[in-house]
């Protein structure tokens, strides 16, 4: 299926423009063409069309809404956790503490790294898998600490917050996964589409001189439209949440190393 996440923001919005205008052009001109043949039932279905986007509109609207606060909330948590894991790091006793610090250091760069510009799927896949690969050296850390004294309350603590903080990564990975459905979007356009032929068809009927009206509704029905697909896509787009936490988390724990 035609998947929009291939194609950048700009090139949608102007093809969608293009798009809708060019649907509400062909409806005014059957609308000229059908004047004075009656057509008050479509003034009627108008109506209903242009409700029909708004319910879709703002359903969309909520669906893109709740996956970006979920990946903000994410963010947070895993931070949060990471936080802890490197708290009782300190716990553990030489070399662990120092060495535990610095994996819990280099785990929290990578993800730092990918935020500063938008990854390929293949840098993604090489982040994830670098970070799995940092939780079995803790992992490892973890396990030689509980062969020498199982008994240790800092090393039981560590190991429950490194399993948090696996978890954590897990939940992140899955918000950001979490997209609005591609046949959603494509939906919300054709319907977009069809509003804008009847919006046209109707001024036609009317011999409405202006076209401005329409236009004007079609140029925010694509921005908005746009907007809930950049509030969809958590690696790109304008509109991004903060990384603060986990810049906060970083500063942290190079302060623990010092």
């Amino acid at each position: 299926m035609f998947d929009l996440s291939n194609y950048g923001l700009p090139l949608i919005f102007l093809v969608s423009l293009v798009v809708i205008l060019a649907a509400s052009e062909i409806g005014r001109w059957l609308g000229l063409r059908d004047s004075g043949r009656g057509g008050e039932s479509v003034f009627t279905l108008e109506g209903a069309v242009l409700g029909l986007l708004a319910l879709m509109i703002g359903f969309t609207f909520s669906m893109s809404l709740a996956r970006f606060e979920s990946r903000r909330e994410a963010i947070l948590i895993e931070a949060n956790s990471i936080g802890t894991a490197a708290l009782r790091a300190r716990l553990l006793p030489a070399p662990h503490n120092t060495e535990s610090l610095k994996l819990l250091n280099d785990y929290v760069q990578v993800r730092l790294d990918i935020t500063r510009h938008v990854p390929s799927p293949a840098e993604l896949s090489a982040a994830i898998t670098r970070s799995n690969a940092i939780q079995e050296e803790l992992w490892q850390q973890a396990k030689a600490v509980a062969t020498t004294d199982n008994g240790m309350v800092p090393t039981g603590l560590f190991i429950q917050s490194l399993n948090e903080m696996i978890d954590d990564q897990s939940k992140r990975l899955t918000a950001v996964r979490n997209r609005v459905p591609n046949v959603v979007l494509l939906t919300l356009y054709c319907v977009a589409a069809v509003a804008s032929a009847f919006a046209g068809y109707s001024s036609g009927l009317a011999k409405r001189p202006s076209r401005v009206p329409v236009y004007v509704m079609v140029v925010l029905v694509c921005a908005v439209i746009l907007m809930i697909q950049d509030l969809d896509r958590p690696l790109s787009g304008f509109i991004t949440y903060s990384q603060q936490p986990m810049i906060d988390t970083a500063a942290s724990i190079n302060s623990y190393a010092d």
